[in-house]
């Protein structure tokens, strides 16, 4: 395959995983995001950038929206809500944050290929996202890209999609959201 073609089977590989999110825990997530006093994003890697772009979103969407770990997030209380995404759902230092959370009266939801893991069961919402993990067995046909890729991508794309939900839930225009861009640069 040359380049192009690549592209588009990732796009014939994301049509197919869009389409195995169950709508129910979608929804119910961007009831949850909704109805957040403040919200928190984390994940390792790749699936950390996927939350920062999201958090920017919620930003836009005048949600009060904070990356962990940054200088200037504050702490987690009761009535916030902590999202994580990680395809394993076992990433040690995302499962001490969803413990951390809960002790302090947070909602935890996590975006994983593994429900039943140990963040998934930490969870009080889970969505279960298609994809690879990043150990997937050679030939395993269920993705060409490269180690949690599809995932990773999907996560992004899932995020925006509860961006759209929750400006169609306000009423919000793309014209009022870039009334909170940044305006400095």
């Amino acid at each position: 395959m040359n380049t192009v073609q690549y592209a588009e089977e990732i796009i014939n590989e994301l049509r197919r995983s869009v389409s195995l999110i169950p709508v129910q825990e979608a929804e119910e997530l961007a009831e949850r995001v909704l109805r957040a006093h403040r919200i928190f994003l984390a994940g390792a890697g790749r699936s950390g950038l996927m939350g920062r772009a999201f958090a920017m979103r919620l930003m836009h969407a005048g949600k009060d929206a904070y990356v962990v770990g940054e200088t200037v997030t504050p702490g987690i209380a009761e009535g916030d809500l902590l999202i994580l995404g990680s395809g394993s759902g076992e990433t040690q230092s995302l499962i001490a944050m969803a413990q951390k959370a809960k002790a302090l009266g947070a909602g935890v939801a996590a975006l994983t290929i593994n429900p039943e893991s140990t963040l998934g069961r930490l969870a009080d919402d889970t969505v279960k996202l298609p994809g690879a993990p990043k150990d997937q067995a050679a030939g395993s046909g269920s993705t060409i890209q490269p180690m949690a890729s599809l995932f990773e991508q999907t996560l992004l794309l899932f995020y925006d999609a509860v961006i759209l939900r929750l400006m169609d839930k306000t009423g919000q225009t793309t014209t009022q959201m870039f009334g909170k861009h940044a305006n400095l640069e």
